[in-house]
């Protein structure tokens, strides 16, 4: 056996861990016809553009969450808890990055999703994307914790979480992470927001229309949800939604 001082690169995801541990997850998950979504990055390849799943997922789910504003809120505190709901909707996306020569994830909030196009949120994710993570202004604040001597870190971690106001802009209004590019179909996330969605592989797969079985691209999509904020029904209602919205998305 040998021992290894805990990697700096990997201290911000200890800190959420942390922060998160009140949470209260219930999962659910689904699975979701992908033809249009399909059709649609095919549709972009060919004029030379790009449309991620991710991309897809954040613009449906940013949609179903403005109608849905118990669900675009967040808590704080156990005996005497604090609620806020919010006016805009932030995704916290998350990144498979390397930090400082280690691999780590690393995550992103796409804010005022609420007025967002698609063609916004990928532009949006193709920018932190191409961002080198020891330099980018999108990971300032990690590379900065990571200067501070940890207890320190900590401390402005748990304080900066702590503020519900400040919320939306450092860890999103909900959550979106993906492993669809490996053979994972399905899989839970806590996000540390009142929803999170799990992104896996999209694969063809028999399913049944008209009556008929036949061969079609289906996604995984899974909703974890904070039971502390929001009921199993509601949670139910926003999945349901996110499915039709993907479902029905222009091809």
């Amino acid at each position: 056996m040998s021992e290894h001082e805990f990697p700096s690169q990997r201290q911000h995801t200890l800190f959420f861990l942390d922060q998160i541990r009140d949470f209260s997850p219930v999962f659910l998950d689904t699975e979701v016809d992908a033809t249009a979504i399909v059709a649609g990055r095919a549709k972009a390849a060919a004029a030379g553009g790009r449309r991620s799943v991710v991309s897809y997922v954040v613009h449906a789910a940013a949609g179903v969450l403005r109608r849905h504003p118990e669900a675009n809120a967040a808590i704080d505190g156990r005996i005497e808890p604090r609620l806020a709901t919010f006016d805009t909707v932030s995704a916290k996306v998350t990144l498979d990055r390397i930090l400082d020569g280690r691999r780590v994830v690393l995550a992103t909030v796409l804010p005022d999703l609420q007025s967002a196009s698609l063609a916004d949120i990928q532009a949006r994710l193709d920018q932190v994307a191409a961002g080198d993570p020891d330099t980018a202004e999108d990971f300032a604040a990690i590379r900065a914790l990571r200067e501070l001597p940890p207890a320190q870190a900590h401390e402005r971690f748990r304080a900066a979480a702590a503020r519900l106001e400040l919320r939306p802009a450092i860890v999103g209004t909900f959550s979106v992470t993906s492993l669809g590019h490996s053979v994972v179909d399905s899989f839970h996330s806590v996000g540390g927001t009142t929803i999170t969605l799990g992104v896996g592989r999209i694969v063809d797969r028999p399913v049944v229309r008209s009556g008929q079985v036949t061969v079609a691209p289906v996604l995984r999509l899974s909703l974890t949800f904070d039971h502390r904020v929001i009921d199993g029904a509601e949670a139910a209602d926003i999945l349901t939604e996110i499915t039709a919205a993907l479902e029905a998305v222009e091809q």
